[in-house]
């Protein structure tokens, strides 16, 4: 029977959540992130960090949306956390900092109880990282509990061990071909209507969802190699960005990787129009062919007329073949790297990358 209602309603039923969990409104998305960035930056350590660095010297992993849960039918995080934990292992080992960009706990779906006992692994990693004093934790809609519940700081402490800040976002600050350059990081929720503290949405994945696709196993997050064109609210995310000077913004919470403001097949349709133009006839074929297997109906070649490298998007911890997405700051250098399974060992990817130096900004 479970087989048969798969088959019968995992479309439709994904499709409504679809519509039911991202309603981005314009004018609330612009004034939600000019307001967050302008508090960082005049009042910095209230509501976010605001972080000087090296381009040399410093090292950032940028990872988001893991959705931590109980281990049953209804926890996408599950097939995910073996990725997670060799990606976390292996940042630490080479001393990055670990921002966590929010929605990692599943806390619409879950008492923090019930998080705490199935996450041990995955805590005492991230405490390693602030051990450190290289952990920075991002509160997003799935785990506000951490903003605004008074228990909150007492969680933390059972969880880490210490006092842990949490914040709206951070500011990373650095200078990049002598001209400032800010990293405005949050998660990237803020001004969708349905995301945004809304009851409504909480209700329906606590009550509806959560069970619904815990009977029918479920993952509503596609590998992370099979984007389509970019979401409306990843869209708005980059018409805020497209207009800051010296500013790029990484977010999170649409599940949907961006790397300098395109998903992976649109940069497979700006290789493509570049072969085209170079006429080299074997890429041609090559990237139309990897745009077949992508492409979904409906989806035309994007105009990539005056688009900056502003927007990015960490993607996210929980794709349903177990794959993990991060953005990566190095040496220089900002990447898109993916965490997948090869057989038994999880291997690091490197799906984009470019020198911060090269970044199209405004």
């Amino acid at each position: 029977m479970r087989k048969l209602l798969q088959r019968l309603l995992t479309k439709p039923v994904i499709n409504l959540a679809n519509r039911l969990s991202s309603r981005p409104d314009k004018r609330r998305v612009d004034k939600a992130l000019s307001d967050l960035y302008k508090n960082m930056t005049t009042k910095p350590g209230k509501r976010g960090m605001v972080m000087p660095f090296d381009t040399d010297k410093d090292k950032f992993i940028i990872l988001s949306d893991q959705h931590k849960g109980a281990r049953d039918g209804m926890d996408i995080f599950a097939k995910s956390a073996k990725n997670y934990l060799a990606a976390l292992d292996h940042y630490n080992r080479e001393k990055f900092v670990y921002i966590n960009l929010g929605d990692s706990e599943e806390l619409w779906e879950n008492l923090f109880i019930t998080i705490k006992r199935h996450n041990k692994s995955t805590f005492e990693a991230e405490k390693k990282f602030l051990a450190r004093k290289a952990f920075v934790k991002i509160f997003g809609n799935h785990d506000l509990y951490w903003d605004n519940d008074p228990l909150a700081g007492v969680s933390l402490l059972q969880i880490y061990g210490e006092v842990v800040k949490i914040y709206e976002g951070a500011i990373l600050q650095t200078n990049v071909n002598n001209k400032p350059l800010n990293i405005y990081l949050t998660h990237g929720h803020q001004g969708d209507l349905q995301s945004d503290g809304n009851w409504f949405s909480k209700w329906f994945v606590s009550d509806i969802w959560g069970p619904f696709q815990a009977y029918l196993r479920i993952n509503p997050n596609t590998p992370a190699n099979n984007d389509q064109l970019k979401t409306d609210h990843n869209r708005l995310m980059y018409e805020w960005s497209s207009k800051r000077k010296n500013t790029l913004l990484i977010t999170g919470h649409t599940h949907q990787p961006v790397f300098r403001s395109l998903t992976e097949l649109e940069i497979i349709y700006e290789k493509l129009d570049a072969a085209k133009k170079a006429k080299n006839e074997a890429e041609v074929a090559d990237y139309q062919n990897r745009i077949d297997k992508l492409h979904l109906e409906g989806n035309t070649m994007p105009d990539f007329k005056g688009y900056l490298d502003t927007y990015f998007n960490s993607g996210c911890c929980c794709f349903d073949d177990g794959d993990i997405t991060g953005i990566e700051i190095e040496d220089g250098y900002i990447r898109l790297i993916k965490w997948e399974y090869k057989g038994k060992e999880s291997v690091r990817m490197i799906l984009e990358e470019s020198l911060l130096d090269d970044l199209k900004l405004k």
